[in-house]
């Protein structure tokens, strides 16, 4: 009894997976799944100057409301801001 309710339990949960792949597919292709960059070009810029002037780093992504991670993601060119 338990081997067919532990089947049927992964049935279901294969189907969910594929049913959620189609979704995410369907929103990826309509273009609204992922997230743009936090930051523009100019902000970006504006962060070298201001590290690069001796402002630590915290109080550069404070300013700008994003995390320190973001910021060192858009200095790097890494990511959504490789295009950037």
């Amino acid at each position: 009894m338990l081997t067919i309710l532990a089947a049927v339990a992964q049935l279901e949960r294969a189907s969910i997976r594929e049913r959620q792949a189609q979704g995410i597919a369907l929103a990826k292709a309509n273009g609204v799944y992922d997230r743009g960059p936090k930051l523009t070009p100019e902000q970006v810029d504006q962060a070298k100057r201001r590290i690069a002037s001796g402002v630590p780093m915290a109080a550069v992504a404070r300013e700008l409301g994003v995390s320190r991670q973001t910021l060192y993601t858009a200095l790097s060119g890494e990511g959504v801001y490789s295009s950037a």
